[in-house]
């Protein structure tokens, strides 16, 4: 008991000594005059402030950007890291998807957002750590009540094969099954893709431009011909997104003065030995000829200059950052975040912030933004004689849900005769 008392009385003094190093005020436990500060003068009250970003529960300013890292890890996503994934949130209400790899999916699905609003992708490549959750928000969306079309934006390849199109369409056909058994059992009006292919060779081409939001894309060079990287500016804001390239001439020139610039960072040669096991000559060439390396990314955003450079790509471990950061040092001393998942920065004209989200893990998803309208069961393509002759058929039970749920809910949905 006296340990107790002991442990209580240094977390006390611990939590009313502490300061806040932006501002100089008292955190944690506070006093009435912290009060005046901006701080809560009760138990019983919030804090004004937090450290953390809880979702859904900040409005975003009229002048502000909110960029959330939903993958930040390599090709093999694991449960810390999702593969590439970057969310921009406008204050016009403008939502954008940049690169929606392997695992991102339920990171979006933790950001508490209508999927109505996630209606819009852009993909820098097609490298499955950079597309490879577009078919699980297309299809999640459905049954998360987005009743909107999915909108894609994607670049063209050397070869019609290699293009956007041709992954997108393939995508749709090799979920044609899933998609068939949703018609008439829900409301399929979000299972429309609305696909918008352009060429890869574009310098600084505008491929998007509503709502006073320009996005602009510049070639990359990764892998094949194909791979772009993406600019958007809005309200006196610029944001830039790598996706995966090699350093290049076009990013240098179009990215530069950017307020957050997005730029893989992939592991140095020895991590790729020591960690991923690659045989040396391999790690040499995928280290620093198809990816990125961390001093070449220095190199990049010491010519470009952004207000903050953000390295992504990497697994982000204790023992991976020291070095990444070291290296990335050799060549860029300006303002630098390492990123991992659900890392959030909020961009305005006068100032970054920099926060981790506190995301729920039970979330569900939202309501659609639209009235929710039900399913057409005219539409429902149904079983063949065979498979239909096996139903075994509880009537009893069917009809008891029927009436519970319609006495619950107010309404008279009739039980089918045959279920």
């Amino acid at each position: 008991m006296i340990g107790l008392v002991a442990v209580a009385a240094m977390a006390s003094a611990y939590l009313t000594g502490r300061s806040d190093e932006r501002a100089g005020r008292p955190f944690g436990l506070v006093t009435p005059a912290g009060a005046a500060q901006g701080q809560a003068a009760s138990p019983v009250k919030a804090l004004s402030e937090q450290d953390v970003y809880f979702p859904g529960t900040e409005d975003l300013g009229p002048d502000e950007m909110r960029v959330t890292a939903c993958g930040t890890g390599m090709p093999n996503a694991r449960p810390k890291q999702a593969a590439a994934c970057f969310l921009v949130e406008l204050g016009n209400g403008d939502k954008f998807i940049f690169d929606i790899g392997s695992g991102s999916f339920e990171r979006l699905s933790a950001l508490a957002i209508p999927f109505d609003y996630l209606d819009k992708v852009f993909i820098g490549h097609l490298h499955s750590d950079h597309f490879g959750d577009l078919g699980d928000l297309w299809v999640g969306g459905v049954i998360s009540n987005r009743q909107r079309p999915l909108r894609v934006w994607g670049p063209s390849g050397a070869k019609p094969e290699h293009g956007t199109r041709y992954a997108v369409e393939r995508m749709q056909e090799m979920l044609t099954w899933d998609a068939a058994s949703r018609l008439g059992n829900v409301n399929t009006d979000g299972q429309a893709i609305e696909l918008h292919e352009f060429d890869y060779k574009g310098i600084n081409q505008v491929v998007y431009e509503e709502n006073g939001v320009t996005i602009r894309s510049i070639p990359a060079i990764h892998a094949l011909d194909g791979p772009v990287s993406f600019i958007l500016e809005w309200n006196g804001l610029k944001f830039a997104f790598s996706s995966d390239t090699y350093p290049n001439t076009w990013w240098l020139e179009h990215a530069k003065g950017s307020d957050i610039a997005i730029h893989e960072c992939f592991l140095p040669p020895s991590l790729l030995v020591e960690k991923q096991k690659f045989p040396v000559e391999d790690a040499l060439n995928v280290g620093t000829q198809v990816h990125t390396s961390p001093a070449m990314f220095g190199k990049v955003m010491s010519t470009v200059q952004p207000r903050l450079a953000v390295a992504y790509h990497f697994f982000n471990d204790f023992d991976v950052a020291p070095e990444v950061e070291r290296l990335v040092r050799r060549t860029y001393d300006g303002p630098l975040a390492l990123a991992v998942d659900y890392m959030v920065f909020n961009v305005t004209q006068d100032e970054i912030r920099t926060r981790m989200a506190v995301i729920n893990e039970d979330a569900w998803p939202l309501p659609s933004v639209t009235p929710k309208l039900p399913a057409d069961p005219k539409d429902r393509i149904g079983f063949t004689e065979f498979i239909e002759s096996g139903r075994a058929v509880f009537a009893d039970v069917i009809q008891r849900a029927y009436d519970e749920t319609n006495e619950r809910f107010g309404t008279d949905v009739p039980a089918p005769l045959d279920p």
